[in-house]
């Protein structure tokens, strides 16, 4: 499955590359885009291992604010 968020708080590339991994990370996710350009971010995950609710809490915890 494919959700996309929109991700507030970046600063710079490298703030995308933190949430790519931090989101990364989660058990279920098998794909991270995160574009600094367009404050966006696409994720592939197995909806019986991952739910949007905890790809948003990993990038909270990396410091940074998401809506869908």
């Amino acid at each position: 499955m494919k959700a996309n968020f929109k991700v507030s708080g970046m600063d710079c590339a490298s703030c995308a590359a933190t949430i790519k991994k931090a989101v990364g990370k989660v058990a279920g996710v098998s794909g991270v885009d995160v574009s600094f350009a367009s404050g966006k971010m696409a994720v592939d995950y197995d909806p019986r291992a991952a739910s949007p609710t905890q790809i948003r809490e990993a990038v909270k915890k990396a410091g940074y604010d998401t809506a869908v």
